[in-house]
């Protein structure tokens, strides 16, 4: 099947994939409460005449065009972030303390484009491309939901983006293996024992070993990770006391773990828990860690990476292998269950993801809508003309 016709077509949607996108960015909702969101995506898609799927979601998107099979799901996540903006545009948010500062309201806008491409070619289509607009992705909660409510049955290959600030308009980031990070997190409470801050003598100070952790904590990566490996530790809270004069009972960090390797992965968090608890026991005081499982690592197919490379030159795009990012992704738990390529689509933005000034370039939207239109007509086409499994017959 010939899929030009995309490439024309995405570029008279810029316009209307603008307006959609800058609709969402406006409207800004967290995870599980994109009730608003979901509405406005189901009423772009039923204009368009594309079948809603009748999947058990509180929030979020699934429809499908074509019949058939083989499946191929598209994929892009929905909700905003607790980031009061300071965009200054003219579209900037109009919810106090919510913002999409991470682009899921482009990706958004992205898969919309997509699937008014794919519906102008359903009648060609070799079997069915099923679209997964998921909530609760910045909670990693999300992708579990939609494999829970059975969105992934039949599912032969799943594909998705992120907008990346530092890659340029035209540019798309395909790597097989690796290309985002397991993010766990952690909660470390110490405790000690109170006193007043003019005796420190009469207690066991928990904020002096709380720092002495924070410090320690980075001897892990430098003298337990291998040089030629990746591994991230970042402490991001960190609370104790009430008042200036009273030495507290306890001190309680927060942080988060990143890692590619699932050895490395283990190994951190092993010497996390000896050095946290020698450290307390160090100072008299105790320390408890509550690991917090995050998203495993995003770990691309490399025949999938190979055929959206071959779709990414045919649109005249530039595929680049890029750097893997320490982020998470909870798209990882898709990949868990079926092949599945996440690709990086250049945005050419201010600022890194989750920043209050996040901004991105709009022109990258058909861009974006194309490839995930070509990639699934590519994908489908290479499935169909696999020999079928004869058992396939009997089930």
């Amino acid at each position: 099947m010939s899929n030009d016709t995309t490439t024309r077509s995405a570029a008279a949607l810029a316009g209307r994939l603008t307006d959609i996108r800058r609709e969402l960015h406006r409207n800004p909702e967290l995870s599980h409460e994109e009730f608003e969101t979901t509405r406005r995506i189901k009423s772009w898609l039923e204009a368009a005449g594309i079948r809603m799927a009748d999947y058990p979601l509180k929030t979020g998107v699934i429809a499908e065009i074509g019949t058939g099979s083989p499946v191929i799901a598209l994929r892009a996540d929905i909700d905003a972030l607790p980031i009061q903006e300071e965009t200054g545009l003219p579209f900037a948010s109009i919810v106090p303390g919510k913002m999409h500062a991470c682009g899921h309201d482009f990706h958004t806008a992205a898969l919309v484009g997509a699937a008014y491409l794919l519906k102008e070619q359903e009648q060609e289509l070799k079997g069915t491309v099923r679209l997964i607009f998921q909530p609760a992705e910045e909670k990693a909660k999300g992708a579990r939901q939609v494999i829970e409510s059975g969105a992934l049955e039949g599912v032969r290959a799943i594909f998705g983006l992120h907008n990346k600030p530092d890659l340029p308009v035209g540019t798309i980031g395909i790597k097989g293996g690796p290309l985002m990070a397991a993010a766990d997190g952690f909660v470390v409470e110490v405790a000690g024992r109170g006193s007043h801050a003019a005796v420190p003598e009469a207690g066991n100070d928990p904020v002096l070993t709380a720092a002495h952790i924070v410090t320690a904590l980075q001897s892990i990566v430098s003298r337990n990770v291998g040089a030629l490996d990746s591994a991230v530790i970042s402490v991001t809270k960190v609370n104790s006391g009430t008042a200036w004069n009273v030495i507290p009972e306890k001190a309680v960090l927060d942080g988060t773990v990143r890692t590619f390797d699932p050895a490395v992965r283990r190994r951190v968090r092993q010497r996390f828990d000896q050095v946290a608890a020698g450290v307390a026991a160090a100072f008299d005081t105790t320390a408890v860690v509550r690991w917090i499982e995050g998203p495993p690592p995003v770990y691309n197919d490399e025949g999938l990476a190979e055929l959206a490379w071959r779709e990414a030159e045919r649109l005249k795009l530039l595929p680049v292998s890029p750097v893997p990012s320490l982020a998470g992704e909870d798209f990882a738990a898709y990949q868990q269950q079926v092949p599945g390529l996440f690709v990086f689509v250049g945005t050419d933005g201010p600022k890194e993801w989750h920043h209050p000034a996040f901004d991105l370039d709009e022109r990258a939207l058909p861009v974006a809508a194309d490839f995930l239109a070509g990639t699934a007509i590519r994908a489908i086409s290479n499935f169909a003309a696999e020999p079928q499994d004869p058992k396939e017959d009997f089930q």
